[in-house]
């Protein structure tokens, strides 16, 4: 176990465990934790060792959201910064080559309801609570979750979390199609690690140009085509292609490299 305080760094074989650990703030994104979250993340996306990202929090809460005693009312380019720095970490999660799954127990709040949502998938115990409360402190959402969670819920949802205050439990966010898999309590991260550790035993350079590709939505078609075909031929000259090719025609178990 590695990192700052704030945030635990964790490596289970390929799978890199980010903790924040605030537990007695509900891992609130104080500017301590905010940094340490992209200090941490950062160079997970870069170690070629890591092939998948698991995000959680500590004491039974994943994150109740933005750290409201850190934010000074009129100070608008402090707000500004603000947002952009949790930007960077929003930029991580959606633009960046590994995969990361959020594993939700407690409550996921305002941005940590978006910090969430950014996630490639997410693991929720069944008795987690989603709820945007940004309407209940007079701002909107941000952490990019204006653009997330149309992609993941649609808008009527989406107008449901930001207008009326909507706050949904992980059976309902599985439902809805906020969350991916469902756990019972308390098997939130259990489940998350199982799910990382498979997707890290596959062609994680694939997963990694197929992120790349979502991550243009919304596109007009053509460009799109192009992209994906630039992508598909550079899998096409990768170790994980010709492994997988060779054990489908010898009928086994491709064992993927990430190369």
């Amino acid at each position: 176990m590695s990192g700052t305080e704030a945030v635990l760094v964790e490596d289970r074989g390929a799978v890199r465990l980010l903790t924040l650990n605030q537990p007695e703030r509900r891992n609130a994104l104080s500017p301590l934790v905010r940094e340490a979250l992209h200090d941490a993340l950062a160079p997970a996306m870069a170690d070629p060792q890591v092939r998948a990202v698991v995000i959680t929090g500590a004491g039974g809460t994943f994150c109740a959201g933005g750290d409201l005693s850190a934010m000074t009312p009129g100070a608008g380019l402090a707000g500004r910064d603000r947002v952009e720095r949790l930007q960077r970490i929003g930029r991580l999660l959606l633009g960046g080559p590994k995969v990361v799954i959020a594993a939700v127990e407690g409550h996921a709040v305002g941005a940590g309801l978006a910090l969430a949502a950014a996630c490639d998938l997410v693991v929720a115990a069944s008795d987690a609570r989603f709820t945007s409360a940004f309407d209940k402190v007079g701002l909107m959402p941000d952490l990019g979750a204006l653009w997330t969670l149309p992609w993941r819920i649609g808008m009527g949802a989406t107008r449901r979390f930001v207008f009326a205050g909507e706050a949904v439990t992980g059976d309902e966010a599985r439902a809805m199609g906020l969350a991916d898999f469902v756990s019972s309590p308390g098997g939130a991260l259990d489940l998350a690690l199982e799910r990382a550790a498979a997707i890290a035993a596959g062609p994680t350079r694939a997963f990694a140009l197929a992120k790349s590709m979502l991550a243009m939505h919304p596109s007009t078609l053509d460009p799109f085509l192009r992209a994906e075909a630039d992508a598909q031929g550079l899998l096409f000259t990768s170790e994980d292609f010709a492994e997988g090719r060779a054990a489908f025609l010898e009928k086994r178990k491709a064992s993927f490299s990430g190369f």
